[in-house]
């Protein structure tokens, strides 16, 4: 049965056809996920000829580096750019009269708004990158439409794609964006500051991988307040003063170390309700 879309463009059975505006990971992974599910990548943009072309080989779109090549015979742009240019991005694709979409998690639905009424917000929440597959089904798509038509469209959408769809406004999006970065981007650099004290001294990052996935392991069932080990939250000062003297020669870590334990330290002091 076919569904006609109250909106320019269609939805038919679950099918759009779809430009993908960029070719970095994000605009990656979602190409590869909207063409699984049987969607139509009608063409990949790209300032950069041969990314577009890399991207568009593997989806089998059209590559194209003008936006004045863009095919208007599309349902819906997908912006998958860095958030300073999605607004003149956007500005370029109002003239189609399509509904478009940006990927951001920073980014306010009024980026678009600027330029169209028929927008919306199609943000996944997952670390991306090209090289590492992503089991789609699985990762959170947080949709925001201009109205509950739109809305209801992408949700469509997404549900094509992964089991996991969520209503989220702008507000809630950049929290949700914040959270991310210190759930994510944060860990990943002090696995970074770990893997070069090891390498320092003639140890191999192998060694602590095993307790990089128990930790996160953990998170997963449990709060991670109530499951959190380590000297600062046992109170063992002599611990804590021997690894500030192993960073004696490098004051920014001294830093880092001193603002982590003490903010453990107080977590667990909240946690327990001390005064």
């Amino acid at each position: 049965m076919n569904i006609r879309s109250p909106l320019p463009g269609r939805l038919r059975a679950g099918y759009m056809r779809i430009t993908i505006i960029g070719s970095g990971n994000v605009a990656t992974h979602l190409s590869a996920a909207f063409k699984n599910a049987g969607h139509r990548i009608v063409q990949v943009y790209s300032r950069n000829m041969d990314n577009a072309a890399l991207l568009a080989y593997h989806v089998k779109a059209e590559p194209i580096d003008d936006l004045t090549q863009i095919d208007s015979e599309t349902d819906i742009f997908v912006i998958a750019v860095k958030d300073d240019v999605i607004g003149v991005i956007a500005e370029q694709l109002a003239v189609y009269q399509k509904l478009m979409v940006h990927t951001s998690g920073a980014t306010d639905l009024y980026a678009l708004l600027a330029f169209s009424d028929n927008v919306g917000v199609f943000y996944p929440l997952q670390t991306f990158s090209k090289t590492k597959e992503v089991n789609f089904l699985t990762v959170p798509v947080c949709i925001e439409g201009a109205n509950l038509l739109i809305s209801k469209q992408l949700k469509e959408l997404a549900q094509t794609i992964t089991n996991n769809v969520a209503e989220v406004d702008s507000a809630q999006r950049k929290i949700l964006h914040l959270a991310a970065v210190f759930a994510c981007n944060f860990p990943n650099y002090l696995y970074n500051i770990a893997q070069q004290l090891l390498t320092q001294h003639n140890l191999d990052f192998d060694l602590i991988r095993p307790l990089i996935l128990e930790t996160a392991q953990k998170a997963m069932v449990a709060l991670p307040a109530t499951v959190q080990t380590g000297p600062a939250v046992r109170g063992d000062e002599i611990s804590m003063g021997n690894h500030l003297t192993l960073l004696n020669d490098n004051p920014n870590l001294q830093q880092i170390y001193n603002l982590l334990s003490q903010g453990i330290i107080k977590m667990d002091i909240d946690l327990r309700g001390d005064k």
